[in-house]
């Protein structure tokens, strides 16, 4: 299941100054969201808090299952090193009281301070806030400690690939000149590290997606977007049409969407595909093996997900077998296989409507 470095080819660059080389990957892909699965601290379920998100021990856990790349969250301290985060504030607790600081402001030194440390010590607590504001301690079953990009490279697996995504705060005006040093200074990391190693850039930024599309011409980009589903005062995050009209603008090779607007919006997937776009699909749905199944039969290309076992090495098991001669041409000429069972599914009108009426079941709750 897994691409191997050498099958997968990302070289790009512009037509015209304005068009894009259409991209697409060889099969069907699947990621694991921040390694093998985010952190959520107030789940019950027990596996969204088994291993610390975007460490060295969660990329090499989803790497030993049938992935073929981990994504990451990427900022930059204060002193220029790339680390690999995902909230753009570190909590923690000094004298019984919680405080926050930006990761952006810290130096590394004091990045690396926070939680279980390399030689074993216990570093400062960690807290992490949800969005309606209530604050838990930050506790796994496998801690990790924190790392920068650089650990990454060196010590992840190279049977993966990267999803890097470019982190930046949404309350934040950034000027060119700021997203450029921060761009060049995870640039400079990557381009001394990769060797053969697959990459992919992406951020919700418009303007840095656009930005290291231009200060680079060996690794494909792709914006993300959650296509509407949360409302931004940036019109261009707010819709699949914006995103397509991003990526055309800026010589872009890909969107990676929320899965929901997809499920809302099917039709837009021919508009990415008229455009010359690759079209994956990152969100919680995307931990229902049904709701993949959905977008590979749609026609997405790949999806980004937390339960990277179950999801990997069910979407592993699909092969597709062509019509055979002589067989009745009913209109369904491929069947797929399926999950462990191996179940043959005909690839109609009729089985996209009925998974389609799951997922819009699924979109309601």
């Amino acid at each position: 299941m897994a691409l191997s470095v050498s099958s997968v080819k990302f070289s790009s660059g512009f037509e015209d100054d304005k068009k894009q080389d259409a991209f697409g990957f060889p099969k069907f892909v699947v990621m694991g969201h921040r390694g093998f699965g985010m952190n959520m601290l107030q789940s019950p379920d027990e596996k969204m808090k088994s291993i610390k998100e975007n460490s060295i021990l969660s990329f090499n856990v989803a790497a030993d299952f049938p992935i073929d790349f981990v994504e990451f969250d990427v900022q930059v301290t204060r002193d220029g090193c790339p680390v690999i985060f995902h909230d753009i504030f570190m909590f923690t607790q000094e004298q019984g009281v919680i405080i926050e600081k930006r990761v952006t402001e810290m130096a590394l030194h004091e990045f690396l301070s926070y939680g279980p440390q390399k030689d074993g010590a216990i570093g400062k607590p960690m807290f992490r806030k949800t969005k309606d504001g209530r604050i838990f301690e930050w506790k796994v079953v496998k801690d990790d400690p924190l790392c920068t990009l650089q650990d990454a490279f060196v010590k992840v697996k190279r049977s993966v690939g990267f999803n890097v995504e470019l982190k930046f705060d949404d309350n934040i005006v950034y000027g060119e000149e700021e997203l450029r040093q921060t761009l060049d200074n995870i640039l400079k990391v990557v381009d001394e590290h990769v060797q053969n190693r697959p990459i992919i850039f992406s951020s919700f930024h418009p303007d840095a997606a656009r930005l290291i599309r231009n200060m680079q011409m060996s690794y494909p980009v792709f914006f993300l977007t959650n296509g509407g589903c949360e409302i931004y005062e940036d019109v261009r995050r707010n819709s699949l049409d914006e995103a397509i009209k991003i990526c055309e603008e800026g010589g872009l090779q890909g969107i990676v969407s929320q899965v929901k607007a997809i499920l809302r919006t099917p039709n837009a997937i021919q508009r990415v595909k008229d455009s010359k776009l690759s079209l994956i699909s990152y969100g919680q749905l995307n931990n229902v093996v049904e709701v993949i199944y959905l977008q590979y039969l749609m026609g997405v290309e790949g999806v980004i997900v937390d339960m990277v076992m179950e999801i990997s090495e069910a979407i592993a098991s699909i092969s597709v077998k062509n019509k055979a001669d002589g067989e009745e041409d009913d209109g369904r000429k491929s069947m797929v296989m399926f999950g462990e069972e191996r179940t043959k599914v005909k690839i109609s009108k009729d089985a996209i409507a009925f998974l389609t009426k799951f997922a819009h079941k699924l979109l309601q709750q």
